[in-house]
């Protein structure tokens, strides 16, 4: 099978299996689960944080993040197009009971520091108290440069209000900017890593933070009901995740701008090769495509992709250029000449 669906997709190598079958593991609700609290520990070391939790997926992490820092009645500030506003049902104002004041991305993915200062609330109690902003990097495939990274933390500074990261595929900005992990979290309060996309780990995120914030965290998680036992079965592929597969993320870069090439001199396909940043491509096909008996053409071969226009490929650890030149095979006699 050939997955372009997203970077979600991976299956755990033997090496994973292999440390899941093996794994010390204890009740982690008692903080007992030494191979939970070796990646917990790793992770904060190595991110430059005080504590580190493990949580079940990047939606749980960014959901105690907010809770974390937010109180009931609290407002904070996103993009339009964040993972935490638009992609996660609403839990925030659901289960948080918090108020997003999203605003306009601009095309690179930032958000206009003017327009986040004009949403800010007065300090009225006619008005939902405005107490952090949350930015995302990567966001739809394109990377945060570093002086913004600079500048939100000023801007959080100034007007007195914290700083949450939606790092979900951070290792993968950090690997298109060359710089390491902690040149991007030194700016933030808390930050979530999910290590289930590009990273390869079934199942898992890291939410990062200091001390205070994650033992909030940690009661909002069960709260929640996502107080976890022997949990270690799962946190030993993730911390082979977090160790080892940051080092390939490049591989996926590459083969992405392979990707946008290869489907660039197709007919009737439209690819921008200058906005591929990391692995992510964005492919626009022409009117006269039907693109829903594509993708099931594409299925009865054995490729997965998802529907829509432009379409959305993301390449990850289980796709290589065979992958793609199989593809574009299949792809080049669908397509109306």
């Amino acid at each position: 099978m050939i997955d372009f669906r997203s970077d979600t997709v991976t299956r755990p190598c033997q090496q994973m299996r292999d440390a899941m079958a093996t794994a010390e593991v204890g009740d982690d609700v008692y903080g007992d689960d030494p191979t939970v609290n070796e990646l917990e520990i790793w992770a904060a070391k190595r991110h430059n944080f005080e504590q580190a939790m493990f949580c079940s997926s990047g939606t749980q992490a960014n959901l105690l993040a907010l809770m974390a820092h937010c109180q009931r009645g609290d407002e904070y500030l996103c993009g339009q197009k964040a993972h935490n506003y638009k992609f996660e049902g609403g839990g925030a104002a659901v289960l948080g009971s918090i108020q997003p004041q999203p605003i306009e991305n601009e095309k690179d993915g930032t958000l206009c520091f003017n327009k986040l200062a004009s949403v800010i609330k007065p300090d009225d109690s006619h008005f939902a108290r405005t107490t952090l902003l949350s930015i995302e990097n990567t966001i739809n495939g394109k990377v945060l440069p570093l002086n913004y990274m600079e500048q939100a933390r000023a801007f959080t500074n100034t007007h007195k209000i914290k700083l949450h990261l939606d790092g979900a595929r951070i290792y993968n900005a950090a690997t298109a900017l060359n710089v390491d992990i902690t040149e991007l979290s030194q700016h933030v309060d808390s930050m979530s890593v999910c290590l289930s996309k590009g990273l390869g780990a079934p199942i898992g995120s890291i939410l990062l933070g200091s001390e205070q914030v994650i033992k909030s965290a940690k009661r909002w998680r069960k709260v929640l009901g996502g107080g976890m036992r022997q949990a270690g079965v799962i946190a030993a592929a993730a911390k082979i995740a977090l160790e080892q597969n940051p080092k390939r993320l490049q591989l996926d870069h590459d083969n992405a701008k392979y990707l946008a090439h290869c489907l660039s001199i197709l007919p009737g396909v439209e690819v921008n090769q200058a906005h591929v940043e990391t692995n992510m491509v964005f492919a626009k096909f022409v009117k006269n495509i039907d693109i829903e008996s594509m993708v099931e053409q594409l299925k009865t071969k054995d490729i997965l992709i998802t529907a829509g226009n432009p379409i959305r490929f993301v390449t990850h650890l289980d796709i290589d250029k065979v992958a793609i030149d199989s593809f574009i095979d299949a792809l080049r006699n669908i397509l109306p000449r």
